[in-house]
C-alpha cells in the first residue's frame, strides 16, 4: 500500500515511465541473484547475536541497570531494540545505495530493463522492495535473539517486527533518493559520515535525558531516533499516542524519498 501510493508516473522524453506493475520482477531478480551468493546474505544472521551477547555479557555487566520510562531495566534490554533498529536501517541502506549505485553506474543492469517491459518506475519499486525484504528478514533475525535472550519485556514487542519493516522503509526511500545524486563512490563518504552519527547519537546506547538539553532537540529530529523511540517503546510496554508520531515521520520520509527517487531515475534512465 505505502509503494504502491508512492509511485510517479508519467512520460519522460516521449516514453511512459511505467506504474510499477512490473516491479515484483525486478525483485525476483535480486532473489535468484543473492540465492547464487547466499553467504553473502547469511552473514548478516550472525550480527543480532554477536552484538546482543556482546551486550548482555560484557558490556551490559559493567553498565549494570537503566531507568527508564519509570521502570528499570537490564542494559541488555534498554539496548536491544536500539540495535534492532539500527539492523533495518543498516540491512536497508547498503542494497539502495551502494548496489543500486553499481547497478545503475558500472553494470548498466538497468539500462537492460528497462530495454524490456519494465519501467523506471519497476526497476526503483523493485529495488526498494528487495531491500525492505533484506532488511526484514534481518530484523526477523534480531526480533527472534532477542526473544531467546531474553531480551524482551513486554507482549506489545509482537509489533517490534511491523515497527522494523516500516523503519526500513523510511531509509529505502530516503536511500534510493540520495543514491541518485552520487556521482562516484567518493560520495558515499557521505553516506557514512550520516549513519554513524546517527547510529552513535540516536538514544542508542543512552536513555535521552542523559544527554545536553540542546542536543535532545536535535536528536529528536533525527530520523533513527524515530525508530528507536519505537522499537523501545513496544519492547518494554511504553505504548503511548506518540509512537503515531514517529511512524507518521517515517511513513512520510520513505513516500517522499521513493517519489522523488522515481522521478529522479525516470530522467536518469530515460535522458
Amino acid at each position: 500500500m505505502i509503494l504502491t501510493s508512492s509511485v510517479v508516473t508519467g512520460r519522460v522524453g516521449g516514453r511512459r515511465t511505467g506504474a510499477g506493475r512490473r516491479a515484483w520482477r525486478v525483485t525476483e531478480r535480486n532473489v535468484h541473484a543473492y540465492g547464487r551468493r547466499w553467504f553473502q546474505f547469511a552473514s548478516g544472521f550472525a550480527e543480532p547475536l554477536l552484538f546482543l551477547l556482546s551486550i548482555g555479557v560484557g558490556v551490559g555487566a559493567l553498565v549494570g541497570d537503566i531507568t527508564v520510562g519509570g521502570r528499570t531495566v537490564d542494559y541488555a534490554t534498554f539496548v536491544a531494540p536500539g540495535m534492532l533498529a539500527t539492523a533495518a536501517m543498516n540491512g536497508v541502506l547498503y542494497d539502495i545505495t551502494f548496489n543500486f549505485f553499481v547497478k545503475y553506474k558500472y553494470h548498466h543492469t538497468f539500462d537492460a530493463m528497462i530495454a524490456t517491459p519494465v519501467g523506471s518506475t519497476d526497476v526503483v519499486l523493485g529495488e526498494v522492495m528487495w531491500s525492505i525484504l533484506r532488511g526484514a528478514v534481518y530484523s526477523l533475525a534480531f526480533v527472534g535473539t532477542m526473544w531467546a535472550l531474553g531480551d524482551i519485556a513486554s507482549w506489545w514487542a509482537v509489533l517490534a517486527f511491523p515497527a522494523a519493516v516500516l523503519i526500513a522503509f523510511g531509509f529505502a526511500g530516503a536511500g534510493v533518493a540520495a543514491t541518485t545524486y552520487m556521482r562516484s563512490f567518493v560520495d558515499f563518504d557521505l553516506v557514512m559520515l550520516v549513519m554513524i552519527p546517527l547510529f552513535l547519537f540516536s538514544a542508542t546506547f543512552f536513555p535521552l535525558d542523559q544527554y545536553p538539553d540542546a542536543l535532545q532537540w536535535v536528536i529528536r529530529a533525527t530520523p533513527l531516533y524515530q525508530g528507536v523511540a519505537l522499537e523501545r517503546a513496544l519492547v518494554l510496554g511504553e505504548v503511548s499516542w506518540a509512537l503515531l508520531g514517529h511512524a507518521a515521520y517515517l511513513v512520510a520520509m520513505g513516500a517522499a524519498g521513493l517519489a522523488h527517487g522515481t522521478r529522479r531515475m525516470a530522467r536518469l534512465l530515460n535522458p
